[in-house]
């Protein structure tokens, strides 16, 4: 008897549960993968776009590639969800399926930060980054401000980490002096879970001359004055904003029933919703771990390894344990890790830091390579 797996979104999430269901299980499973996307990106790699390491045609990772058997990818934007019949309408016809796994992501909301559209610029898509590279190109003088717009936001670390490219950029362009560099946060440190990841970022802050302004949100842009408008009502002036945009469950997500207060409620372990035979993994969840791909493939792992075994009649597996590491670029050619245990002690996650290396920064281009060859067939 095959068993049918509908899997919503192609991110690390999807792409990691339906590799494991395929190897897993072979014949005794079907997966229907689909995405609206014609390509997959990884996260860090918009910041290589921004800063013109790579170009954004580079980085993109073509769906047509896959390599995992018995899996079918389709493109496709899913127009409504049915958890109580795992159910799917697309603009490419009807699915239904035995499990149902959703790992839609997170969406951009920029017209939820007001001014954000009309003078500055978001940098969580492709789309954003290539823009901010190019009007990067020509800034030279006045005031950089890298803020957040909303919580919760896909990778905490990576505020800290444009900063701190922004000013390594500048520098090699001999533009640094005359630009001043602020980062707007809602943390009231870089990285809260990880003590000592906040303060060597703090300390490469204060080495660069890069100003961190805490627990504060961007809460409009004025296209008047060139000012960021913070939650507390306080102004920063500034001549280039790099913004992270609110984000927000999938529209769909939220017609659907599926999602409450905003995100999708899962049990911590077993990824399970309300809904029988129907997981959430990833961004689109309100699990309790930061909204990063390590973070979701972890959980699709758990949650493919757990229908296995159900399916194989054996032992299921220990449950997910909420636990990542996250690579940090410090400049230099140098990358730090925080490894973060966010269920061990509830309500106090703890982080391990690895300072920053050359050692660490081929360890995460090591990261990329395994997971494209995995997914896309890359010769090792």
């Amino acid at each position: 008897m095959t068993t049918s797996v509908l899997v919503l979104g192609a991110g690390f999430g999807g792409l990691e549960l339906s590799s494991r269901l395929s190897e897993g299980l072979g014949d005794q499973v079907e997966v229907t993968l689909i995405d609206r996307s014609e390509a997959f990106v990884f996260g860090f790699s918009k910041l290589d776009v921004i800063f013109g390491r790579r170009e954004a045609g580079a980085v993109r990772l073509s769906y047509r590639d896959l390599v995992t058997p018995r899996v079918r990818f389709c493109r496709a934007t899913i127009t409504a969800i049915d958890p109580g019949a795992r159910r799917v309408v697309t603009d490419a016809g009807i699915f239904e399926a035995d499990v149902l796994v959703v790992a839609l992501g997170a969406d951009y909301d920029v017209g939820a930060t007001p001014g954000l559209a009309e003078v500055g610029h978001e940098f969580y898509s492709v789309a954003g980054a290539e823009a901010a590279r190019d009007l990067l190109a020509g800034f030279r003088a006045g005031t950089a401000i890298v803020g957040v717009c909303g919580t919760p936001f896909k990778c905490p670390p990576a505020p800290s980490e444009t900063a701190i490219l922004l000013d390594e950029y500048l520098r090699e362009r001999g533009r640094r002096d005359a630009v001043r560099i602020q980062v707007v946060t809602p943390f009231g440190t870089p990285l809260p879970p990880s003590p000592a990841t906040s303060e060597a970022i703090l300390a490469r802050f204060a080495e660069r001359g890069i100003e961190f302004v805490p627990d504060r949100k961007v809460a409009a842009l004025d296209p008047a004055t060139n000012e960021a408008l913070l939650d507390d009502g306080s102004r920063l002036p500034f001549d280039f904003f790099l913004g992270i945009p609110v984000h927000r469950v999938p529209a769909v997500v939220e017609a659907s029933g599926l999602a409450e207060r905003g995100w999708i409620p899962v049990h911590p372990h077993t990824l399970a919703t309300r809904f029988p035979a129907v997981y959430a993994v990833g961004d689109v969840t309100s699990v309790g771990t930061p909204k990063a791909g390590v973070f979701s493939e972890g959980a699709a792992r758990v949650v493919a390894d757990q229908l296995i075994a159900r399916l194989r009649g054996e032992t299921e597996p220990p449950g997910y344990d909420g636990t990542g590491s996250c690579y940090i670029e410090f400049g230099d050619h140098e990358v730090a890790r925080v490894d973060v245990d966010f269920f061990s002690t509830p309500g106090h996650p703890t982080g391990t830091f690895t300072p920053p290396s050359a050692q660490t920064a081929a360890a995460k281009v090591e990261f990329g390579v395994s997971r494209h060859a995995r997914w896309f067939g890359l010769a090792r």
